[in-house]
């Protein structure tokens, strides 16, 4: 009996996590919401502890839960980076829901029971336990879009995310199902072996497959399936939007890529096409359709939507090179994504959050160290050197390269360009316009740390590249050789 209990120890991080969540929900429930702030440091303790218990799993390659669940040094590196986007994204509300009577325990809670999908989903090694992460993730985000009841737009962008997300996991089962029943499994490995041992792929797996990347390309908001961002962006509380902005796009692409590389890998001719589609037009739409934007949340969902497009680039290749500059660009944009979200947090006056770009005007007159940290991050967004932006778009453009995509790569150097105004007139708003109403003193607990943190790592990312790129590596080439 004790022979086939399944090895547990891959899953830790997991375990711990839906354990911490258990108890904090108790916690919660006993001391009310006036204990939300201590339920949110524990939430970021909790997910802290569970990247160092990440980090101990190691690199090699375990295979577990009867073959649902797999760790290795790709579940690893994106593991880090989700936890690492949600733990900023709990500390950076803490005031807001405060100041916006939104002070409710089952807040940071929800967002770690949504952190706790997200890791499923990185995991994932079947179709099966690939669509449980999947929704434990996005039955939490359903919730925390409309957390702010009194208020209409958040109400709408709860509804618009769980219609069209219901849509989407519509797509992905029926694209599942497909697969199961021309291939005769749900398993990665069995897949990967299926195709590996010369077997034909039929056109009902090819049709599967097309299913299940429309579903999940929902779920990164690339173009076509991109409509509910910039509603769901803009009408969401502001913390829940930076939240969006980072710890699911990167969950989703790292399980993208498990999908496509793993027990797809064999038919990359077949999926290749697909992905170019996508990240051309997702290039182009959040370029131009960004240009207009006077709500800057709005204009962060068609930049979100832009730089998904640049990260499909690098998977577009279907090589372990351009897998590598897909995680370096989601590491990059963790960061300079981060960083900019605090200061749309710290965009208040006279108690009073602020959303249009033309509240800027002046910003370094008054505030010139917060105009500093968002420059950084604009020209970063904008792919300028030195900052770390520009080295992830090199690297996946030169993926593109390489691998003879050279459309892909010329379409992502022109759209760039156009990403640049609006990026840049957001610097020009702040340097050269007349200051209208200073905003309020930063005094928030953390914001100030995650600003400066975010913005040096933006800045200085050229200094010490190594972490990220020698983990980057590692880990796309855990992918291939599995």
């Amino acid at each position: 009996m004790l022979a086939e209990f399944p090895d547990l120890w891959p899953a830790l991080p997991e375990i711990f996590l839906a354990l911490a969540g258990m108890a904090l929900l108790m916690l919660g429930v006993f001391r009310g919401d006036g204990f939300t702030r201590p339920v949110a440091y524990f939430t970021v303790v909790a997910m802290l502890f569970a990247a160092v218990l990440t980090l101990g799993l190691g690199e090699a390659r375990v295979v577990t839960l009867n073959g649902l669940f797999v760790m290795d040094a790709f579940g690893v590196f994106m593991k880090i980076l989700v936890l690492v986007a949600a733990a900023l994204a709990v500390l950076m509300s803490l005031s807001y829901i405060e100041r916006e009577q939104m002070r409710r325990f089952e807040f940071p809670v929800l967002m770690l029971f949504a952190t706790l999908g997200m890791m499923m989903m990185i995991s994932a090694n079947d179709l099966i336990s690939l669509y449980v992460g999947l929704e434990t993730q996005s039955l939490a985000l359903y919730v925390i879009a409309a957390f702010r009841r009194d208020s209409a737009r958040s109400a709408e962008a709860g509804l618009k995310y769980f219609v069209l997300g219901a849509l989407s996991s519509g797509l992905l089962l029926y694209g599942a199902s497909l697969v199961y029943g021309f291939a005769g499994t749900t398993s990665f490995d069995r897949i990967a072996a299926l195709f590996d041992g010369g077997a034909h792929a039929s056109t009902g797996v090819i049709i599967g497959l097309v299913f299940v990347v429309a579903g999940l390309a929902f779920k990164i908001s690339a173009v076509p399936f991109h409509m509910w961002t910039p509603d769901v962006y803009e009408g969401a509380p502001t913390p829940v939007t930076a939240f969006f902005a980072v710890a699911p796009k990167i969950a989703a692409i790292a399980l993208f890529t498990r999908l496509l590389i793993e027990p797809f890998g064999h038919l990359v001719h077949q999926w290749q096409q697909i992905i170019i589609v996508a990240s051309i037009l997702s290039m182009i739409l959040g370029s131009f359709a960004a240009i207009v934007q006077t709500n800057i949340k709005r204009l962060m969902a068609y930049s979100s939507i832009g730089h998904i497009g640049y990260a499909l680039v690098g998977l577009a290749t279907g090589t372990e090179v351009g897998v590598r500059g897909v995680l370096i660009y989601m590491a990059i944009y963790l960061f300079m994504n981060v960083g900019a979200f605090a200061v749309i947090l710290s965009m208040k006056q006279n108690g009073r959050m602020v959303e249009e770009v033309k509240d800027l005007a002046g910003l370094a007159r008054t505030s010139p160290l917060l105009a500093a940290a968002m420059a950084i991050f604009m020209f970063s967004m904008a792919g300028i050197p030195p900052m770390a932006g520009f080295f992830g778009k090199l690297y996946v453009f030169l993926a593109a390269i390489e691998a003879q995509l050279y459309t892909l790569a010329v379409v992502g150097v022109l759209t760039s360009v156009v990403g640049a105004y609006y990026y840049l007139r957001i610097v020009k708003i702040m340097y050269f316009d007349e200051p209208v109403e200073a905003f309020d003193r930063i005094g928030d607990d953390g914001m100030t740390a995650i600003l400066v943190g975010t913005g040096l790592f933006t800045l200085l990312f050229f200094v010490l590249p190594a972490p990220i790129l020698n983990g980057a590596a590692t880990a796309a080439r855990t992918l291939f050789a599995g």
